[in-house]
């Protein structure tokens, strides 16, 4: 399980270089904001592509196979792209990573949590998981951080730093290989019932599904704006790339904690109702962002809403999936309908760099900044909404069906 949680933080980083490297990375590039964006909906697009078909996958062959295999050749993949290729290569390798990452490993990792714990300790095997992925992310990146600084915060040592965790990768791909449990699942004729189109259809005819869907959409479409956090604090309060490279790291420290004690407070308080807060923590603190004057002595109030910010996503994050059990979605249908709100939540992934690119581009400086922040405000009201409606769907019998 370590080596599963660990290659699970860590393989998302390469995708995700512009979370903390996104000033650094376009310009060892050379590429506009819509350029970057646009490499990034490209691994969105086809990650999104992948969650159905991954899952029949990891159904149907070794979970051992298939999760080397991904770490493997995304990591091959990210030594080539640390050679700074053009635009068009970007694209492609971000698209490729959408296959590997989400095809290959995201239906693997959760196969093999299942299979390693028993029935009555599911809770505990994914909270294991989880804050293990935590953790790793956390740390390999303020690893990586903290050489790319020590090494000058230039275009080399980007080159270098990207070179050194794509053979991390690799390396946790063949440890994969040699540590995690080879066991192919059986799929029975009950298993393929499940499955089926009359399954399918009843799960997109429930209500509840969609405000679920809308819930997780608000969240990850905040949760990509964050991404632009690093980038907004040296483009708008001029820190230094140093200054802004810690920042986008910091972000992660929230993760861990956050999750774990919003997951106490959902059980006590009610799932829907604490997202409802959450999200509603997130709509204001948008707002704040937009309405934040552009000023350097403005600096240490932006970064408390960075602070606020993250805990809410990453709260939001830890327990949105329990929204299917509130809103009496019927646990015979749980991995359908999981699909199906995951494919909807993460066309963020797809839509979001783009969008964002295009707004930094087209209105330079603070402007398109407040303009990212408004987008995320209004997906994050819709959000909270939808939660609101959650919670009265929980309050009547039989919602679910």
């Amino acid at each position: 399980m370590l080596v599963l949680g660990f290659s699970g933080g860590v393989i998302f980083l390469l995708p995700y270089l512009k979370e903390v490297y996104y000033r650094p990375l376009a310009d060892a590039l050379g590429l506009s904001n819509t350029q970057v964006g646009l490499m990034m909906s490209a691994f969105g697009l086809t990650a999104l592509i992948s969650y159905f078909p991954g899952g029949w996958l990891a159904d149907r062959f070794s979970a051992r196979a298939l999760i080397s295999l991904s770490l493997l050749s995304t990591g091959l993949l990210g030594m080539y792209f640390a050679t700074f290729p053009g635009f068009i290569e970007g694209v492609i390798i971000h698209a490729v990573w959408g296959v590997t990452i989400t095809l290959l490993f995201w239906a693997s990792m959760i196969r093999v949590t299942r299979g390693w714990a028993p029935p009555d300790q599911q809770g505990r095997a994914f909270g294991i998981l989880e804050t293990t992925r935590g953790v790793a992310e956390l740390g390999v990146s303020a690893l990586f951080g903290a050489i790319f600084i020590w090494l000058g915060s230039t275009t080399a040592a980007l080159g270098s730093v990207i070179m050194q965790l794509s053979a991390t990768v690799v390396v946790l791909g063949i440890a994969s290989w040699f540590i995690i449990e080879d066991t192919v699942p059986v799929i029975t004729d009950e298993d393929h019932h499940k499955a089926g189109a009359k399954e399918v259809i009843s799960v997109l005819k429930m209500p509840v599904v969609w405000m679920i869907a809308l819930v997780m959409l608000a969240t990850n479409t905040a949760y990509n704006a964050s991404y632009y956090i690093g980038a907004y604090t040296s483009d708008v309060f001029l820190a230094t790339t140093a200054f802004a490279t810690t920042i986008a790291i910091g972000r992660m420290v929230f993760k861990p904690v956050a999750a774990f004690a919003a997951g106490l407070v959902a059980d006590k308080a009610g799932v829907a109702r604490t997202t409802s807060v959450f999200l509603a923590i997130l709509l204001a603190s948008s707002l704040a962002f937009a309405a934040l004057p552009a000023q350097t002595n403005f600096l240490y109030v932006m970064l408390v809403n960075v602070a606020v910010v993250m805990i809410a996503i990453f709260a939001l994050r830890g327990i949105y999936f329990a929204l299917l059990e509130e809103g009496n979605v019927p646990r015979a249908l749980t991995g359908t309908a999981g699909g199906i709100v995951s494919a909807v939540a993460f066309t963020s992934d797809a839509y979001m760099p783009t969008v964002t690119g295009i707004l930094l581009d087209s209105f330079p400086g603070v402007t398109g900044y407040r303009y990212l922040f408004l987008l995320t405000a209004v997906t994050c009201a819709v959000g909270l909404v939808a939660s609101i409606a959650i919670h009265r769907w929980h309050l009547q019998p039989n919602s679910g069906k």
